[in-house]
């Protein structure tokens, strides 16, 4: 491959991954490509994600796109819709798997350029705060699912659930909306995401 042609990013999930209530220079996954991107080496990123999106919602998305095996780094972030609209956690485990088969075929077949990210806690904001312990909770069993299945395929996996539930305690990581996670948060996140990833083949 030529140094100028760039590397594709595709970023899979919902309202975190499409960023809510900022601006797109905000988005983790345009803050990552920025951040990855060199004078030898650009990312430009595609972003299939909507606000309220379940993984159902998501995979029949991916499937109208009709997207190519040709992206470098694959994301997927998805769950807390399923969560909060009470969504059985075995039919997330049986969607979430196929997702991930969908994020390595879409990366070429190399499951080292695909890396999944925790679903945030969103229980850490004014918006759920009334009811953190059973949201956080819950997001501890949806985020358990999950990382078991991307050990089972052998996907990295990236933990910015700790990050997210400092939003109480630093209101500048939410965002105005008081529920989803500010520029400010996102920029956290994607320095653990580099962190998780330097690893990679395909960051070295």
């Amino acid at each position: 491959m030529s140094q100028d042609t760039p590397l594709k990013f595709l970023a899979l999930g919902d309202s975190y991954t499409i960023g809510e209530r900022v601006t797109e220079d905000e988005r983790w996954p345009n803050q990552l490509a920025k951040l990855l991107s060199t004078n030898k080496r650009h990312f430009v990123t595609t972003i299939i994600a909507t606000t309220g999106w379940r993984t159902d919602n998501l995979a029949n998305a991916i499937d109208i796109a009709q997207l190519k095996p040709e992206y470098s780094l694959v994301s997927l972030l998805i769950g807390v819709n399923n969560q909060y609209q009470g969504k059985s956690i075995d039919q997330y485990s049986i969607e979430f798997e196929e997702l991930l088969k969908t994020s390595i075929r879409l990366a070429k077949g190399n499951r080292k350029n695909v890396f999944v990210v925790s679903i945030p806690d969103y229980g850490y904001t004014p918006f759920g705060e009334k009811k953190k312990d059973r949201i956080s909770a819950d997001i501890d069993h949806f985020n358990s699912m999950n990382e078991k299945i991307s050990e089972k395929y052998g996907v990295a996996y990236v933990d910015i659930t700790a990050i997210s539930r400092q939003g109480l305690s630093q209101p500048e990581l939410v965002a105005p909306d008081g529920l989803h996670p500010s520029g400010k948060m996102y920029a956290l996140w994607v320095k653990q995401i580099a962190v998780e990833l330097k690893n990679q083949i395909l960051l070295k």
